[in-house]
């Protein structure tokens, strides 16, 4: 199938590893230009230069989502190298969970900064290009667990849902600019997070997986491929009348449609 994606040019914050790699990967298969945002310079470099062995046309800028004068630049200059903007994929930030009483007001400020502000000031700036195109798609990324929040997954959840429901009231006023706004619901995705997490716990990664898994209907760990071809799915023209929604990629963990 011919999701139409040759020639756009699609954004990505936290391009470098995990399912933003993977998505850079996706939508350059497909024909896009990628353009990618990551903090760290050596990973953003190994995915650069893999894309460019693909073939695919990229832009990778060093950066921190956090700065607003930073992702000013990086779209501007997207924008003048390509011409047009037309996906954007807020992807940074991690999943850090803990009970209410260990989050401090600093840790909830960063938290919510990331993963609410930081795509607040990138749908702002790309805002005008798409409006002018008449035309472009939005995915904010959630975690599935967000819409069933239980107890020491904060703040989190918290800030993750906000992105959601951002996403849901921008999809009502911006549908009139042809512009499509959704979200992605992570599940149990094998990142480095979870790499992480692993080693706090004092497991190999396989083991971590494991156990993880057991709680999946699937009965396994999604791969960052997974959640990728469902956010390149949403930008595509195949799914051009899909807006406003959540999509859950968990392997059916989610206890909620």
């Amino acid at each position: 199938m011919d999701l139409g994606l040759t020639g756009k040019v699609a954004l990505i914050t936290g391009g470098s590893e995990g399912i933003g790699r993977a998505t850079a990967l996706a939508f350059a298969k497909e024909g896009a230009i990628v353009s990618l945002c990551a903090r760290r310079a050596e990973p953003l470099a190994a995915i650069e230069k893999e894309l460019l062995a693909a073939g695919a046309t990229v832009f990778a800028f060093q950066g921190d989502a956090n700065d607003g004068a930073q992702m000013a630049q990086w779209v501007k200059t997207t924008h003048e190298r390509f011409g047009r903007i037309d996906i954007l994929v807020n992807n940074a930030g991690g999943s850090g969970q803990a009970s209410f009483d260990d989050v401090d007001d600093a840790r909830w400020r960063e938290d919510v900064e990331v993963k609410l502000f930081a795509p607040i000031r990138l749908i702002r700036l790309v805002l005008p290009f798409m409006k002018a195109q008449k035309s472009g798609a939005i995915i904010n990324l959630t975690m599935a667990a967000a819409a069933t929040p239980g107890a020491n997954q904060l703040p989190t959840v918290v800030s993750r849902q906000a992105g959601a429901t951002l996403a849901k009231a921008l999809s009502k006023e911006l549908g009139p600019h042809g512009i499509r706004v959704n979200v992605a619901c992570v599940g149990k995705i094998k990142t480095p997070q979870q790499a992480r997490s692993a080693k706090r716990n004092n497991l190999t990664v396989e083991e971590h997986y494991a156990r993880q898994a057991k709680a999946v209907p699937l009965q396994r760990m999604g791969e960052p491929e997974d959640m990728a071809n469902a956010i390149v799915f949403l930008c595509s023209e195949a799914a051009g009348y899909i807006s406003g929604t959540c999509v859950n990629v968990d392997g059916g963990l989610s206890g909620v449609l």
